[in-house]
């Protein structure tokens, strides 16, 4: 492997992990749908882009409701991505060209059609079947009333009535019945399901809704409770994660936890030494393009992760995520998934051009990155037609939210092949636009200009400069949107986010920029630049 600061026990610290969503990486057996055999396929691409890891969302066995997020067994591989088999040789293979593996989990809850679901329904009310479960009466004279005030993650009710009257809990799909972790089988099938999948070689998980999976066992109204959230951020998980984190060093592997909390001391509490490795930093993800708010986000961030000598994560989108180029290239930049609407203009070339900084500007931090399959060809948010939308987000909020199928398409690989060369000989189970033919990954390759071009570059360069795997931040500037900080005492990163061309600071040579720099060597707004001092 390239660089000595990544072969250690300690290679997350500063690792750059790629997100691949299987069903829309790259279709191995034509079906139109992405699979295991089409990711070994493309393991030279990402070796060549320079990633240390991959990090692949759910690829059980799912009824897909949500994606795959709805789980049905752990140990299975569903038959549309392949087999337990290729999943191993997939593992070995991708360590064999020195990529390590995460995989997810979705501990907050199950398919409906998991085995111990499925079993607690036909038990019937008061069955040991369904203490796994968050079974409860209704309120009403009936019962005809769920039996609390709260909403689903998605929108709407989050609990569905069964034939014998009783509701179910699910924060998310119908689909997706929540499970008790107050229950020791709960645990118990969990720590086993982590060994499983640590034994066949994975280096990490990833914890989908992490701070959500404890519930407070009387399921109180969310109006006028003056105690601790119910289900948000409860003590009782710090146990758990505790107990995960012994099955983790027991392989050498690592957690990140999906952990959306405003609270920088609680969200802290996660990462403590006995705790996880890392979790996904979403103030960055989700902010403007505005230089005053990305540097407070970077200072805050760095700030709530000092404490407890954890690394920061830094991440621009991902497969919930509105792409990078078109959120960029919107008047509002931020992003939030209550303002999610169909018809929000944006400029692809603006977008394009700031993705382009926020890429050198993210790589350079300190920290680990994540990279969202996609990015690195500069996709945008791809329209996808009406009567081809397949996310539960748009159905339950009754067609008003688009949903994330737009940073779920196929990607493009061969611009002159069948659906850009995803591999499919049928329709693929989402549609490629039409111009993405152009931005395809054979065609970008060989343009030294093309935002693979500049992923690549960046990522070999990242993984050869000590200074961004072991430098401490220091700013050099106090400009609002000039961003200037040094990362060691070699290496500066500048980025202009200011109306007008910004001078650069003293400098032996340019190592890289996402746009070329002015005649009279001054930075161009909306462009970042890697300075060697």
């Amino acid at each position: 492997m390239e660089g000595s600061q990544l072969a250690a026990d300690d290679w997350w610290r500063s690792a750059v992990i790629y997100q691949v969503y299987v069903r829309s990486f790259a279709d191995g057996d034509g079906d139109g749908t992405g699979d295991l055999t089409g990711v070994r396929s493309r393991l030279p691409y990402l070796a060549e882009l320079g990633v240390d890891a991959l990090w692949f969302t759910p690829w059980y066995l799912s009824p897909m409701a949500d994606g795959g997020y709805d789980v049905a067994d752990y140990r299975v591989v569903d038959p549309a991505f392949g087999t337990l088999a290729e999943a191993e040789k997939l593992i070995a293979e991708a360590r064999q060209a020195g990529i390590r593996t995460i995989i997810d989990v979705v501990p907050n809850h199950v398919s409906d059609q998991h085995v111990w679901f499925k079993a607690a329904l036909a038990a019937g009310p008061g069955s040991p079947e369904r203490e796994l479960f968050h079974f409860r009466p209704g309120r009403g004279e009936d019962g005809e009333l769920p039996p609390n005030d709260w909403e689903s993650e998605f929108g709407g009710v989050p609990w569905t009535r069964t034939e014998d009257g009783e509701w179910y809990l699910h924060l998310f799909a119908t689909e997706q019945p929540d499970l008790n972790w107050a229950h020791p089988a709960v645990r118990q099938e969990h720590e086993d399901v982590l060994r499983f999948w640590f034994e066949r070689g994975v280096a990490g998980v990833r914890i989908d809704s992490a701070a959500l999976v404890a519930k407070d066992p009387a399921l109180p109204d969310l109006a006028g409770n003056p105690g601790p959230h119910p289900y948000v951020d409860r003590d009782e998980l710090h146990d758990i994660y505790r107990s995960w984190r012994a099955i983790a060093d027991e392989f050498g592997g690592i957690f990140v936890g999906e952990v959306w909390l405003p609270d920088s001391e609680r969200f802290a509490r996660y990462l403590r030494p006995d705790e996880l490795h890392t979790a996904f930093n979403f103030s960055f993800l989700s902010c403007p393009w505005d230089g005053e708010r990305l540097r407070r986000s970077i200072d805050e961030t760095l700030a709530e992760h000092a404490p407890v000598g954890a690394p920061a994560t830094w991440v621009l989108c991902n497969h919930d995520i509105t792409r990078t180029v078109t959120r960029y290239g919107r008047e509002d930049t931020s992003f939030a998934f209550t303002a999610k609407a169909f018809g929000v203009p944006s400029d692809p070339e603006l977008g394009t051009r700031r993705a382009r900084a926020a890429a050198l500007l993210s790589l350079a931090l300190p920290g680990s990155v994540y990279l969202y399959q996609g990015e690195e060809l500069g996709l945008p948010e791809a329209d996808v037609p009406l009567d081809r939308i397949q996310d539960p987000m748009y159905f339950r909020s009754q067609g008003r939210a688009p949903g994330r199928d737009g940073c779920r398409t196929p990607l493009p690989w061969a611009a002159d092949e069948p659906y850009a060369g995803f591999g499919s000989t049928v329709e693929p189970w989402l549609p490629l636009p039409e111009d993405w033919a152009a931005r395809a990954a054979d065609l970008q390759a060989t343009d030294p200009r093309s935002m693979l071009a500049l992923y690549r570059e960046a990522l070999r360069q990242r993984r050869s400069l000590p200074e961004l795997h072991t430098g401490q931040l220091r700013w050099l500037s106090e400009e609002r949107d000039v961003l200037a900080f040094a990362r060691g005492a070699t290496l500066v990163c500048v980025v202009n986010l200011a109306e007008t061309p910004a001078e650069l600071p003293a400098h032996t040579g340019v190592l890289l920029s996402s746009n070329p720099l002015d005649e009279d060597g001054r930075l161009p707004k909306d462009t970042a630049v890697w300075l060697a001092v």
